[in-house]
């Protein structure tokens, strides 16, 4: 089951010059990065994505991004955009054959191989 990946949705919006700078807000992040998850959450136009570019470009570390739309909701399609989104960090290369089949496999067959591939990448970061 092929579904085309429309790449502008991959893309890390580029930081805003004329945005305003949040520094406390960046620090947050920044001391989410030993946890496992960070949530950002707030209404529809407060910066989240603003905020979220300019951390990414200033943090030197790798990002997947993925810009999710309403026709996103369909598992086939979802986890080909999750799939093409941790390919642009060079992870979930060995999910893509199962991405590829008449009937897509069980979504926990899907994430068990990319965490495991994660993990191999990074055994120490998420072990911890």
């Amino acid at each position: 089951m092929s579904v085309p990946i429309l790449a502008t949705k991959l893309y890390v919006p580029p930081a805003q010059r004329e945005a305003v700078p949040r520094p406390r807000l960046i620090e947050r992040l920044d001391e989410g990065l030993p946890r496992r998850q960070t949530l950002v959450s707030a209404a529809a136009g407060f910066g989240k994505t603003t905020l979220l570019s300019e951390w990414v470009a200033g943090s030197g570390r790798p990002a997947a991004w993925l810009s999710l739309d309403d026709g996103d909701s369909d598992p086939a399609r979802f986890m080909a955009y999750l799939v093409a989104a941790l390919q642009t960090i060079d992870v979930g290369e060995g999910v893509l054959g199962m991405l590829d089949t008449p009937q897509l496999p069980p979504t926990e067959a899907i994430l068990t191989a990319l965490l495991n591939e994660i993990l191999q990448r990074q055994p120490e970061r998420i072990r911890s």
